[in-house]
């Protein structure tokens, strides 16, 4: 149980903020080894080392843009940070609202080896396509309301499984232009209140589902994740401009070919 507890929050940290996909991976387990799923204290546990991470990484600019947001809703006037932090909250609506409206009818009818196989594909290709059209230009400062909103909604699709996260905000950030360190720091900073806002909805259901859980695998799922993600966080923002996003689009390729075999397969 703890080694698996210390492989699968190994792989929730390092692929939540890759853009390959961390549903594809966290089925492989399963699939492969017949591994049962680990609960929702472990999800809501490696969540929030995913969390601490982004944090952590991001403090300074966090508590910049915090303290930006709050002068400017007390009328203070506005400033890059603060219209930055107000970029990000716009982009979490989007997200928010399909989750709610459509999330169980995606948990009951698109968590399937298939969609997210399919998804890993034709994403990865998306992604390949965005950096080849990119004009590289923009900051994350300069993504404007409309930049937000435009991102907001590509996160949104995230909730199909196979899509990432990081994967389609990063893919959108390019087609607005922005840099590729531009467009993945957005992605991070946007995914600190969505990551926050879905472990606090596990957290709320598993109070109520009064479950038993195994407070030793919570807590290497913390740490395991924290660490990884961390690690994970720094190397791609040192690593990406120098390789690109083709290493990950071939990776991509690659996974998505193997889980529809896999799939196959089981057929």
């Amino acid at each position: 149980m703890e080694v698996q507890a210390v492989l699968l929050a190994l792989i929730q940290g390092f692929t939540e903020f890759l853009p390959i996909s961390s549903s594809a991976h966290l089925i492989l387990p399963s699939v492969l080894l017949g591994w049962r799923d680990q609960g929702m204290a472990f999800d809501v546990a490696v969540h929030l080392g995913s969390l601490l991470a982004v944090l952590w990484y991001f403090r300074r600019e966090v508590v910049i843009m915090a303290s930006a947001w709050w002068r400017s809703l007390r009328g203070d006037g506005h400033s890059a940070e603060s219209c930055l932090a107000w970029g990000i909250i716009l982009a979490t609506i989007p997200a928010c609202v399909v989750g709610l409206l459509f999330g169980d009818w995606i948990g009951d009818h698109l968590r399937s080896g298939w969609v997210i196989a399919v998804a890993t594909i034709v994403f990865g290709l998306l992604l390949w396509w965005a950096d080849r059209m990119a004009r590289l230009q923009k900051t994350e400062y300069q993504a404007g309301w409309r930049g937000a909103l435009w991102l907001g909604c590509a996160q949104a699709l995230a909730l199909i499984p196979g899509t990432s996260r990081s994967g389609i905000t990063l893919t959108a950030g390019l087609m607005l232009g922005l840099t590729r360190q531009a467009a993945a720091r957005f992605s991070f900073l946007m995914s600190i209140p969505i990551i926050f806002l879905a472990g606090s909805h596990q957290a709320t259901d598993l109070i109520g589902s009064q479950a038993v859980m195994s407070w030793s695998a919570v807590g290497v799922g913390v740490l395991v994740s924290f660490a990884s993600a961390l690690a994970c966080i720094h190397l791609f923002l040192t690593l990406l401009n120098r390789i690109g996003v083709l290493p990950f689009v071939l990776y991509r390729l690659g996974l998505g070919a193997v889980l529809l075999w896999m799939m196959s397969a089981q057929a």
